[in-house]
């Protein structure tokens, strides 16, 4: 404490960010200033709430760093908070992007459903609530436009053209100005103008029951359905057709919930963002989710918070940031509160529940080695007769799986569980030492004493000091107690939080590592088949893997499909030899 008391009367009345350490030297918190030296200092005086006094507790030592502004504090906090992943910052916890519809610019245009929205030679339409209306969406759109199916161009016209699906740009020379006219009337589509397309698809449904072509006609009434449905499901009437979001957020014992609602020309996509514990001020929490967010998606043309709110974001987006006053914004930006207030109210008691078990599991783990334990790798071994010999390494960071600290090795000619075990533990601690990244508190291998040994003999080979255990199963190969680095056995109750946090982990190790097991038997069957195909070469190979990805989708594909790859002999060729093998 003297050391960090010291450092408190040097501190500057300047803007800038601070950096709090636990006893590791491990950034556990990133923080913003306006006054460096009061923001501080006031985190070591006086009483505090609970949140912030647990964070303060495992405060050991703290950086900072002098900005010139307070924007400029606000980009450099988030871009730290990305780098260091602290444990006591909000993060924004919906990894998954948002689904949105890319239509692509140039000679001949594509529509996907896209989650990266990095390309600028595209237009985005979106966010949409979820894939499934954004694939629906897409699909109707693909029906109405003859617009470029195909990823990569072929140099023959594939099913699609002969379907009418397609204008086949591969072989035709098409007037540019008809799929300008087609992307346009897309835009106008997709940005909520739907009653020219519903009027086309009117009137070539009413020619087609002239002609007396019912079945046709037909086709043509059920597009028009397919688009009242979409348009229904997503329109919410709203004067102003602007591309707006909306962010609010409700707090209460220690939870805070954020939530959004995207506005695109006159629809409306809800969405419960964020319910999690935090250990900072609620507006700071909120502010850095909201450049958490944008640092991921897209930045409408206004964005709506509520008018508390201090901070002036304006500074730091590219955006009108609006804070109503008065007015039917203002009533939108207090519903968007109601509906975090109603979440949090929903899902408070499950998602307390969920927490005070991972931590009464993290707390006992911690009671056990005598130490605080907060992140935890696990690993686990897969093979078939010694074949495609893998192993996967996940780690959980206070009871939670950190998807991105997943790791999965392709080893060695297989010789037994333990030599794995050994070249993996290898491997892991060696690159650990080169780059100079700190280990985990805690390391987990799925197995016995035989896997502890192997383990402990090449981390004291290596002269590296980490806590070590084994998941010991019973007869019926089922997580039953821990056993620690000497072989001594741990006994953990089947009704303890502990003992469900360790068999989710078991679970999710075993997965990862039998998912890149699979894998590789997938790719190894693929082309031990596709190397009996005549006339297929190594280039024509690799086009015909990276396109269908599994030998599942290239048994399902037809023959017409594969000829967009490769020559249509060829093409014979593949589905004669694969459902041969059949």
């Amino acid at each position: 404490m003297e050391k960090i008391q010291d450092k408190l009367e040097l501190l500057p009345a300047k803007p800038g960010c601070y950096l709090m350490k636990d006893i590791n030297g491990t950034i556990i918190y990133v923080g913003k200033a306006v006054r460096l030296n009061s923001r501080v200092r006031s985190y070591f005086r006086g009483a505090h709430d609970y949140k912030t006094t647990k964070l303060v507790s495992n405060i050991d030592d703290f950086e900072y760093i002098v900005c010139d502004s307070e924007k400029e504090a606000l980009l450099l906090e988030i871009n730290l908070i990305k780098e260091y992943t602290p444990r006591y910052n909000i993060m924004f916890m919906d990894d998954k992007s948002y689904p949105y519809i890319k239509l692509t610019k140039g000679r001949a245009p594509t529509l996907t459903v896209v989650r990266n929205i990095k390309d600028k030679n595209a237009y985005y339409f979106g966010p949409f609530p979820d894939a499934r209306a954004a694939h629906q969406t897409r699909g109707l759109l693909n029906k109405i436009y003859p617009l470029r199916k195909c990823k990569h161009m072929p140099n023959r016209a594939c099913l699609y053209y002969h379907l009418g699906q397609c204008l086949a740009p591969c072989i035709n020379d098409i007037d540019p100005a008809i799929y300008e006219k087609m992307a346009n009337d897309i835009k106008r589509f997709l940005r909520g103008d739907t009653k020219k397309v519903v009027g086309q698809l009117t009137q070539q449904m009413q020619a087609a029951s002239d002609k007396l072509d019912f079945e046709q006609a037909q086709e043509y009434h059920q597009l028009i359905e397919s688009i009242h449905h979409v348009a229904a499901n997503q329109h919410v009437e709203f004067k102003d057709r602007k591309d707006r979001d909306v962010f609010n957020y409700y707090y209460d014992k220690g939870y805070l919930c954020i939530q959004g609602f995207f506005l695109r020309n006159g629809k409306i996509l809800e969405r419960s963002l964020s319910i999690t514990p935090i250990y900072e001020d609620e507006e700071d929490a909120f502010i850095s989710f909201i450049l958490q967010y944008y640092n991921k998606n897209p930045l409408p043309q206004e964005l709506l918070i509520p008018r508390e709110v201090k901070t002036d974001l304006s500074e730091v987006l590219d955006t009108k940031v609006v804070k109503p006053q008065r007015g039917e914004k203002l009533r939108l930006v207090e519903l968007v509160e109601k509906n975090a207030e109603t979440a949090h109210r929903d899902k408070f008691e499950l998602v307390k529940r969920k927490q005070d078990s991972k931590q009464e599991a993290m707390q006992e783990l911690s009671s056990i080695f005598k130490k605080e334990i907060h992140t935890i790798e696990i690993y686990d071994n897969s093979h078939i007769s010694g074949a495609f010999n893998v192993s996967g390494m996940v780690v959980f960071k206070d009871g939670v799986p950190s998807k991105k600290d997943y790791r999965m090795y392709k080893l060695d000619t297989y010789v037994s569980d333990t030599d794995s075990m050994k070249e993996v533990i290898y491997r892991r601690f060696l690159r650990l030492l080169k780059e100079k990244k700190p280990e985990n508190d805690l390391l987990v291998v799925d197995g016995g004493l035989a896997q502890i040994n192997a383990a402990r003999e090449i981390l004291d080979a290596l002269e590296i000091e980490i806590t070590l255990c084994g998941l010991v199963k019973d007869d019926r190969h089922r997580t039953s107690n821990l056993m620690d680095r000497n072989g001594d056995i741990i006994p953990i109750r089947k009704d303890s939080p502990l003992f469900f946090l360790l068999t989710q982990m078991q679970d999710e190790v075993h997965r990862f590592a039998i998912t890149y097991h699979k894998k590789l038997r997938s790719k190894a069957q693929t082309k031990s088949i596709l190397d009996e195909v005549p006339g297929l070469g190594n280039v024509r190979k690799r086009k015909v893997w990276n396109h269908f990805k599994s030998m599942k989708r290239l048994k399902e594909a037809s023959v017409e499909e594969i000829a967009e790859i490769v020559p249509l002999k060829v093409a014979q060729s593949i589905v004669e030899v694969i459902h041969h093998e059949d």
